[in-house]
């Protein structure tokens, strides 16, 4: 690299006075011009190695060493040009200006060749090429993705081309690949090419687009690979070993989110918290992440010795449940729950214990009744009582237009949750949304278990379609609505597009490889075809966060409880059911 740079210096000066001078120039200007290129030579040396340019300091060819480069031919140039002026008032002016920028045109063309025919070789180089892929998406997903094969010793994948939706691109070419056509080509275009994989690299695809995409390649005999989201990625930087075959997970969409954990850490951090269902996938999460906040104690309760354990185990790798931070309770039972925040005094909780599954608490109502209506009543009574600051239930998109027992017991919850909160002043609050992808007993694990034993995967509809969220995602949402919500509210999460059950199943049975038939039943009493997340008569008004809406319910006081238990039984009546998955709560 010294070597051409000096010699850039010479055939700048070169082309200079040819094109200005015609190499006609006095034996006086021929010294000077001659002084000057060596004294910016050897300022080009020094330079070079003082600000370590020559000693590796940034990768050769990179954006980073041709600013560096220019930094420092731009600061030759001010001192020889000063030094001109002054010593030689008769030396050619169009040397002191123009000389240089040819000179670092010359250095930055040179280290391009090389970069460039580097990348040749490295293609060529390749022992074991990898699996011919077509890349759907010429995004900046995509452009990450060429770099990475074309630099990677060994990769799992030899791109033969892209695609992508935007017409505009059909003559793009990305680090020399092809954009071959349109998404809708995808089919033709693999065997033209030779494919055998497609790597889908829109990082932030709709679920839509990934299902039409996954059908295609299905049909195709094409292995389909995503790119993993933004959430999932650090600083947005792809790497090949990110790379997954496609989940059920990816029906869920794209959408990265974005948490101030600082607004969130003001409300734990310090401070004695309390998750009850705490043995449950939704409150062991949550316990999780309310652990990274460093709260001065983290109390888990719940009744199931056995998920408490778990719970348990995970958080410390302790599992002798001889401390104080663990609790055996049942919310039902109002004087043990009342004792235990006697004794530990929390001062945030995350109300996360319910009887969820929406056939079971049709055929017993008063099950549900008793732990979502007076098992909450009890820890917000309790709450109240010994002086919580913030209290979140973790509520269910079930509660809009409730047409089932878990419904409505979730709406009775979210009420008494906005009662407490005007009677107290402080944020109580509740936090809606659908069904979490991978918790204990949803539908993931029923249609699992029923591939594994040959089938038939249930289904009560065709077009019957929820909303889901994965454990992770649902929580940090959870912890992001408890910072921003205000007394009484109701918070609504964004929960993406619906997804049909039937897909899932689907994806479900090709990733299990078995040939496994699904069956449809029929909608189950209280169950609806299509869920929402807001009833007919709420209006959501926005809040500091894109994908949290706010809504209000009205307040119900403890007392008027009794004609609420009424019509409840009313809704439950003990009916037959089929058995099916489509219906599990929150």
């Amino acid at each position: 690299m010294i070597g051409w740079d000096v010699l850039a210096w010479v055939l700048a000066l070169g082309g200079f006075l040819l094109v200005r001078h015609e190499f006609s120039l006095s034996q006086r200007l021929w010294l000077t011009a001659a002084a000057y290129v060596g004294a910016a030579i050897g300022l080009q040396v020094v330079g070079g190695f003082w600000t370590h340019l020559y000693l590796g300091r940034s990768k050769i060819g990179s954006f980073d060493e041709v600013t560096a480069l220019g930094k420092l031919v731009f600061a030759i140039s001010l001192a020889l040009g000063a030094a001109s002026f002054v010593l030689a008032p008769l030396f050619s002016r169009g040397i002191v200006v123009v000389m240089p920028m040819l000179a670092l045109l010359i250095m930055a063309a040179g280290r391009w060749i090389f970069r460039a025919a580097r990348g040749q070789d490295r293609r060529r180089n390749i022992d074991s090429p990898g699996v011919p892929a077509l890349v759907y998406g010429a995004g900046d997903a995509g452009h990450q993705l060429a770099r990475l094969v074309d630099r990677s010793a060994d990769p799992p994948y030899t791109i033969v081309g892209f695609l992508d939706d935007d017409p505009g691109l059909r003559f793009l070419r990305v680090r020399g690949y092809r954009v071959l056509g349109l998404g809708s080509d995808l089919v033709s275009v693999a065997r033209a090419t030779g494919a055998e994989a497609v790597v889908l690299a829109v990082s932030q695809a709709s679920p839509q687009l990934i299902q039409d995409v996954n059908d295609e390649c299905t049909l195709a005999g094409l292995e389909l690979v995503v790119v993993p989201p933004l959430r999932e990625m650090i600083s947005g930087r792809l790497e090949l070993d990110k790379l997954r075959a496609f989940n059920v997970a990816d029906l869920l969409g794209r959408r990265p989110i974005e948490t101030d954990l600082s607004e969130i850490a003001d409300h734990v951090t310090g401070k004695v918290v309390l998750v009850t269902g705490a043995g449950g996938s939704i409150g062991s999460e949550l316990a999780r992440q309310v652990r990274a906040l460093r709260p001065s104690k983290l109390v888990l309760l719940d009744r199931d010795e056995s998920a408490l354990h778990a719970t348990k185990l995970s958080l410390d790798g302790d599992g002798l449940l001889d401390t104080d931070d663990t609790v055996l309770c049942d919310i039902r039972d109002r004087d043990a729950v009342c004792a235990a925040f006697s004794r530990l005094a929390p001062e945030v909780v995350f109300h996360a214990a319910a009887l969820k599954h929406l056939p079971m608490l049709e055929r017993f109502p008063e099950e549900g009744w008793k732990t979502n209506v007076l098992g909450t009543r009890n820890v917000l009574e309790c709450a109240a009582t010994n002086g919580v600051q913030h209290f979140v239930n973790i509520s269910t998109d079930k509660a809009a237009d409730a047409t089932s027992v878990l419904g409505q017991t979730k709406r009775l919850a979210e009420r008494l949750t906005a009662w407490y909160a005007a009677q107290t002043g402080m944020r109580y609050l509740s936090v809606r949304f659908g069904n979490v992808l991978g918790s204990r007993g949803s539908v993931l694990d029923t249609f699992r278990a029923q591939i594994s034993r040959g089938g038939p995967v249930t289904v009560t509809d065709p077009e019957v379609s929820r909303f889901f969220m994965t454990i992770p995602e649902a929580c940090e949402l959870v912890l992001q609505a408890a910072a921003i919500g205000h007394p009484g509210d109701v918070l609504v999460l964004d929960m993406g597009e619906p997804v049909r059950i039937v897909d899932v199943a689907r994806r479900l049975i090709e990733e299990s490889g078995k040939n496994v038939q699904i069956t449809f039943t029929g909608l189950r009493d209280g169950e609806k075809l299509h869920e929402v997340l807001l009833s007919a008569e709420e209006r959501g008004r926005d809040t500091a966060h894109d994908l949290i809406t706010q809504v209000s319910v009205p307040r119900l006081e403890p007392s008027d409880l009794l004609a609420n238990h009424d019509d409840l039984l009313q809704v439950g009546a003990a009916l037959p059911v089929h058995s099916t998955t489509a219906g599990k709560g929150n």
